[in-house]
């Protein structure tokens, strides 16, 4: 496993941020990270000529702050936020899960304060510098996944070493298409949904900002989105767990919502503010080692097979004009062992049943894994 600790570390330095000669990387990690990743990062940054700087987070202690934000420690969140984008060229996080609930009495309505005061810090942070979000495999981790904590510990470290530039190569194909489509249409025993993507760019994602990694986006021209759409993934939102989420839209808006759960919970989230009714994303999973849901948003989205569907927020580089402080990725897959189901692109169908059906886009179906 050292070996391949090795190879996540040059993919994180290497590929995803390209590290280049005297910029600053700012290593974000969780307790409980291996420290030989650690140590593997900041070597390798070392090496590039790069200076690496260490933080390390303790969950537990931080979720003691944001249960008791006032006043005077907002500001110091937003001075400190605003000394990493100005001083760091680049940002590695890395993520530790101990706990779904550990942030269950935060603040909210200082959380949502804070979130104003910091959303162009977090803009520039996201759009205008190099950055990567992993997920270190956890104990809690491989008992959603139904595994072993050894066996999990050996599919999360294989899916975060992906061959990502040959996925990178097997997604142009389908960006290329996706640029050139106006409708899209969805379809599954309990969905049916059409939507226009035209004119709106395609973004590629294999591996430069998530590991792991493995989807497409776009977003839907926001007024355009009719029909219904049923998930089939369990999605962990705000403290609660939803499944079987129904959605059903008209002109763009969600006009009715409904789950096997709190019902007043899911109406209060689309209530959020004016853009919480409408779709800020459409994309496609690819990634073929990642093929069950494990309610970590991380891992889902990329499911072989899969396409999400988010309500909410639009990114800056697929931007449909939807503003809204959420952004729900919310997915569902259309391989058979989990009902079927087809996407057309202006009525030509291009995958069924979770396996992309034109010759230009065979390479996604990954058959090697």
């Amino acid at each position: 496993m050292m070996n391949k600790l090795k190879i996540l570390a040059n993919i994180l330095v290497d590929y995803s941020i390209s590290v280049k000669e005297n910029e600053k990387v700012l290593i974000s990690v969780d307790n409980g990270v291996d420290k030989k990743l650690i140590r593997y990062i900041m070597k390798n940054i070392i090496d590039k000529g790069g200076y690496p700087y260490l933080k390390i987070n303790d969950e537990e202690i931080n979720n003691l702050i944001y249960e008791n934000l006032n006043d005077l420690m907002i500001d110091s969140i937003v001075k400190r936020k605003k000394f990493e984008v100005d001083n760091y060229d680049s940002f590695i996080s890395i993520c530790y899960n101990t706990n779904d609930f550990e942030n269950k009495n935060t603040n909210v309505l200082k959380l949502k304060e804070l979130g104003n005061l910091t959303k162009e810090i977090d803009d520039i942070r996201i759009n205008k510098r190099k950055w990567v979000l992993l997920n270190y495999p956890s104990a809690l981790d491989a008992y959603k996944s139904k595994m072993t904590t050894s066996e999990f510990y050996d599919f999360a470290i294989d899916t975060m070493i992906f061959d990502y530039s040959s996925m990178n190569e097997a997604l142009k194909p389908l960006k290329e298409l996706m640029e050139k489509t106006d409708k899209v249409h969805i379809k599954t025993n309990t969905t049916d949904l059409t939507f226009s993507i035209k004119g709106m760019p395609a973004i590629i994602c294999a591996g430069k900002y998530n590991i792991p990694d493995g989807e497409i986006y776009t977003a839907p021209i926001k007024d355009s989105v009719n029909g219904y759409i049923t998930y089939n993934t369990p999605s962990p939102y705000r403290n609660s767990v939803f499944t079987k989420v129904k959605l059903t839209f008209k002109d763009g808006k969600i006009i009715k919502c409904e789950s096997e759960q709190d019902n007043d919970k899911l109406e209060e989230i689309f209530n959020t503010d004016e853009g919480s009714r409408y779709i800020g994303e459409f994309a496609i999973g690819v990634n073929p080692l990642i093929k069950n849901p494990m309610g970590d948003i991380l891992y889902d989205e990329k499911i072989t097979g899969s396409l999400h569907f988010t309500p909410g927020n639009a990114y800056a580089d697929a931007f449909n004009g939807n503003i809204s402080s959420i952004h729900w990725d919310l997915v569902l897959i259309q391989r058979k062992e989990y009902g079927g189901g087809e996407i057309y692109f202006d009525d030509v169908l291009i995958r069924k049943d979770g396996i992309f059906v034109l010759p230009e886009l065979e390479k996604l179906n990954f058959k090697n894994y």
